[in-house]
């Protein structure tokens, strides 16, 4: 599996993990106290603006990370305009499409060895108050791993749609992704148990 960091140097990579991960969780509440398509075009034109910095190629990276999003931000507005509410629809799929614009870029500006750090350094109360802390920093980190595979595969399940429909990709593609996304988690699951599965104890502070 391949992590999201970019190979393109930018601005963003000198800022420490867990600074990046704090700034994204306030801008995420900010986003969500925006309830209008202006304030909200206006958002996602911010972003935007965040991506150019480094330059055009940093940001056509970004916009393919996006690429399976639009099949949800399809679903939100085509659902809300069939209930007589298109407006929320669209400032719905406008904060979903900022988010998560938001979250590719931290991934996308961090080592994946200074995300594990920051991820168990967030688990040490639990781990300090008796809680095997390992399976959950390792599904975390898994999450992580999984995320730019699944994009990937999403990409091709779009294409092939594509190739063979002259429809624009829709929810039909919402089923062939979760199987995706299963059978990807039953391998690695599988793999798990070969090795041994995951040790039950951890090292002390």
């Amino acid at each position: 599996m391949l992590a999201l960091t970019s190979e393109i140097r930018t601005p963003y990579h000198g800022l420490r993990a867990g600074l990046k991960m704090a700034l994204l969780c306030l801008a995420t509440v900010a986003l969500f106290s925006l309830d209008s398509i202006p304030a909200m075009l206006a958002a996602v034109a911010a972003v935007g603006a965040l991506y150019l910095v480094p330059g055009p190629r940093f940001l056509r990276g970004g916009l393919g990370l996006l690429t399976p999003v639009w099949v949800f931000v399809a679903l939100v507005i085509g659902w809300h305009a069939l209930t007589g509410n298109t407006g929320a629809g669209v400032v719905i799929a406008l904060r979903l499409v900022a988010a998560v614009a938001l979250a590719n870029l931290v991934t996308m500006t961090t080592r994946f060895d200074d995300l594990v750090e920051l991820v168990m350094w967030a688990l040490t109360p639990l781990r300090r108050a008796g809680v095997n802390t390992a399976p959950l920093g390792f599904a975390i980190v898994l999450v992580v791993r999984f995320v730019p595979v699944l994009l990937d595969k999403a990409r091709l399940l779009i294409d092939a749609w594509r190739a063979r429909s002259p429809r624009r990709p829709g929810w039909h593609l919402g089923l062939p992704i979760t199987l995706v996304a299963i059978d990807d988690a039953e391998h690695v699951a599988e793999a798990l148990r070969a090795r041994g599965g995951l040790e039950q104890t951890e090292p002390n502070d």
